[in-house]
């Protein structure tokens, strides 16, 4: 199915303002260079986008010109010579203030070794967001106070966390004390695998380079996850449902008093009409075990030219528009996140979204996933792992040693 030239094709990740965001970069690129072609949008939810570009190679057959690409699929791509190098339209033409206007944390992972396939498109690690109204709340406080004998305070570890999940968990009043995303799809509950590790102190990757799930941290962060996942008195019910988006939207009708969720949710409830917590809501460090450091994850979103595009040149040009301040805070005006340093730093966005400069200290704690060719197999394994801890009382350990093993198997 190859291209009719007279459209261009680009593949969007699932999310409303991707697609209005995108839809007006390309009717504002056409204004701005007389480029004729109509825009055809694939918008797909992340199974299918992965599926259609990367394991079908979409991109490799020119079944699109442009993909958003999660960095988690990127090296399988380079790799299987999907994407358009770009290093030589880099050096002829290089996007605006490239590679300056962005943190190094979002240059990396689409690097191999000089080569570079992708740029930063839709960013913002994994974060605690929560309801300030309610934790500034007099009434709240000195109910809490009675309650548990300390102050209300926003959590510093889990087991406060749990805590304070539990005491604003008022089903009657459609609050839940905190949201977790735990639909199966290879991607949430992996997320908070890895989250819960890191603020143990643990690492995903021993000294040889080789995933190594079968640690003190790793028991204890599984053992944690699956009590609070499983406490009815403390979490939303429909959370074994929720992908990270469905999450998102709960929280933003109020549904939750606390969530660890991509940054971009804090910012949606903020700038989404429907939204009924604008204004309520703040964002901080996630909670860390007694005596660790917090942690985050950053996984984020690029920017890639198709390998059998019939399009490259208007491709490139295209992301260079898309790419430059105006269209990155025009992302971030959207609802998506921007990537530049500019957008973070913003007044007219911290006006609105008034906690968007922490995104640098999110980024100076956030973790990367191991590049591996073969890490969405490994990923579905852990996933697995996870979600027997959550559906079975097959101990921690027990699991963890299984996982361990399948790991072994294909991490060679």
């Amino acid at each position: 199915m190859h291209n009719q030239i007279e459209t261009f094709k680009i593949a969007v990740r699932k999310f409303a303002p991707f697609e209005s965001a995108m839809k007006k970069f390309w009717d504002k690129y056409c204004e701005f260079s007389g480029c004729t072609l109509k825009l055809e949008m694939v918008v797909m939810d992340l199974h299918e986008l992965y599926d259609c570009t990367i394991t079908q190679k979409g991109m490799a057959h020119g079944d699109f010109d442009i993909a958003h690409i999660s960095t988690d699929w990127v090296l399988e791509g380079y790799s299987n010579q999907d994407f358009e190098v770009l290093n030589p339209y880099i050096n002829r033409n290089k996007p605006e203030d490239f590679p300056r206007g962005w943190s190094k944390s979002l240059l990396g992972l689409q690097r191999f070794g000089w080569e570079v396939v992708g740029f930063p498109f839709h960013d913002g690690p994994e974060c605690f967001i929560y309801r300030k109204d309610l934790f500034e709340s007099e009434i709240e406080k000195a109910n809490y106070l009675v309650q548990f004998g300390k102050s209300l305070a926003v959590p510093k570890t889990w087991e406060d966390f749990h805590q304070v999940a539990q005491f604003f968990n008022r089903p009657a009043d459609n609050l839940y004390g905190s949201i977790f995303a735990c639909y199966p799809d290879g991607h949430n509950t992996v997320f908070d695998f890895c989250l819960q590790l890191w603020t143990r102190g643990g690492t995903l990757v021993d000294n040889n380079g080789s995933i190594q799930i079968n640690t003190e941290a790793a028991i204890d962060g599984l053992n944690f996850y699956r009590a609070i996942v499983n406490d009815k008195t403390a979490v939303h019910p429909k959370s074994a449902e929720f992908e990270s988006v469905a999450a998102g939207i709960a929280f933003s009708q109020g549904e939750a008093a606390m969530m660890i969720n991509w940054f971009g949710f804090a910012a949606m409830s903020e700038l989404d009409v429907n939204s009924k917590v604008k204004g309520k809501i703040d964002v901080e460090l996630l909670p860390s075990a007694p005596g660790k450091n917090s942690a985050s994850l950053n996984v984020y979103w690029l920017y890639t030219i198709a390998g059998g595009s019939k399009n490259k040149k208007v491709a490139y040009d295209f992301l260079c528009f898309a790419l430059a301040q105006e269209q990155d805070k025009q992302l971030t005006l959207e609802g998506g996140i921007g990537c530049r340093i500019s957008s973070w730093k913003d007044a007219e966005i911290n006006e609105i979204i008034p906690y968007y400069h922490k995104l640098e200290q999110l980024h100076e704690v956030a973790n990367m996933l191991p590049q591996k060719e073969n890490w969405a197999a490994i990923a579905a394994i852990i996933d697995k792992m996870v979600l027997q801890a959550i559906n079975t009382n097959s101990p921690s350990e027990a699991l963890i040693q299984l996982a361990q093993n399948q790991i072994n198997e294909i991490d060679k």
